[in-house]
């Protein structure tokens, strides 16, 4: 009887720990929607990026930053019929760029090199996704 209950609570814990996983993955911001996911995730990026250095929510809206470019890329990475767009490449390069500075260099600032960088990248998506690519 011991063993039958101890087995039951198992799968009892199981089942919660499954469900609990599967409904957190609802909370990205993302809408399904190539176009609209990219024009607000530019805006969020462009803020983040725009931010003074001495800003107290800096690391905050970086680690933010960090996390939509996690699940933009996650979303739209196998979708063959994206990949092929101009406006997919330039931003995958863009994130790119980004996420690598955020991942190697935590608590250093843009350089302003990669600022001008990211803000022709992210004019070229919005020229892209303008003319429909």
């Amino acid at each position: 009887m011991k063993r039958y209950l101890s087995s039951l609570f198992a799968l009892f814990l199981v089942v919660v720990i499954g469900l609990t996983g599967c409904s957190s993955g609802s909370t990205t911001g993302l809408t399904g929607d190539y176009r609209q996911d990219t024009v607000a995730l530019l805006s969020s990026l462009r803020t983040a990026i725009q931010l003074p250095d001495d800003a107290p929510d800096k690391a905050a809206a970086q680690g933010e930053a960090r996390q939509k470019i996690y699940d933009f890329a996650s979303r739209y990475r196998r979708d063959s019929a994206l990949t092929k767009l101009p406006s997919f490449t330039t931003m995958r390069t863009a994130l790119n760029s980004l996420a690598g500075h955020y991942s190697s260099y935590p608590n250093r600032p843009l350089p302003e090199k990669l600022k001008e960088r990211l803000e022709y990248e992210f004019k070229q998506v919005e020229l892209a996704l303008n003319r429909g690519a």
